[in-house]
């Protein structure tokens, strides 16, 4: 199935079940998510490949995430903050650059990933990500953690420190357990396991 779909391009990159803190203050992207709720429609959240998060569209990778907002607050600075959930993982096929520079795209959605449990040799992930979450203050810890396979490596992902072309790769693979593999890979780069 393709759709258009209104694109946030960050320097952030995001897996189906995960959350991200946003901070929207540009007009175009105030707009977007009037609309997006007014609709109860999402938008995609994709990596920058080349630009920047404010002023002209960015050019974003070709593979990104649908979110859907799930809680919003006005700051203390007057800017809207919203934490976003991702649900689906697609494909950009083409985009277009609208006058107030909001990027759409036509995307793809990709098949929902097998949720295989975790093997027993990742065992080490799973207690680095549970203390992870107990030292971080975000609405996942308040959230029910499946620890499966897709799971345990999306979260990881999101939250360590690694590159984010790095983070962008793993996010591309298809297989949950291949991606747990070349994450424990780039972990013991990081001197973290």
């Amino acid at each position: 199935m393709t759709e258009f779909l209104p694109l946030f391009p960050l320097n952030a990159v995001l897996l189906p079940g995960g959350l991200l803190p946003l901070r929207i203050f540009e007009t175009r992207y105030l707009d977007m998510l009037s609309k997006c709720m007014r609709e109860s429609k999402g938008f995609g959240v994709c990596l920058i490949r080349s630009g920047q998060e404010v002023g002209q569209a960015a050019e974003v990778h070709h593979v990104g995430t649908r979110v859907h907002v799930v809680d919003w607050e006005k700051q203390a600075d007057g800017l809207l903050g919203i934490w976003v959930q991702g649900d689906v993982k697609f494909t950009v096929l083409e985009t277009e650059i609208q006058p107030d520079q909001l990027l759409i795209g036509k995307v793809k959605y990709e098949a929902e990933e097998s949720q295989p449990c975790l093997p027993e040799e990742f065992t080490d992930l799973k207690i680095l990500l549970q203390h992870i979450i107990e030292q971080i203050n975000s609405p996942l810890s308040q959230q029910t953690q499946t620890y499966d396979a897709a799971w345990v490596a999306g979260r990881l992902i999101e939250w360590l420190p690694l590159e984010l072309e790095n983070k962008q790769k793993l996010l591309e693979m298809n297989d949950p357990l291949s991606r747990l593999f070349c994450l424990r890979d780039e972990m013991r780069g990081l001197d973290v396991l």
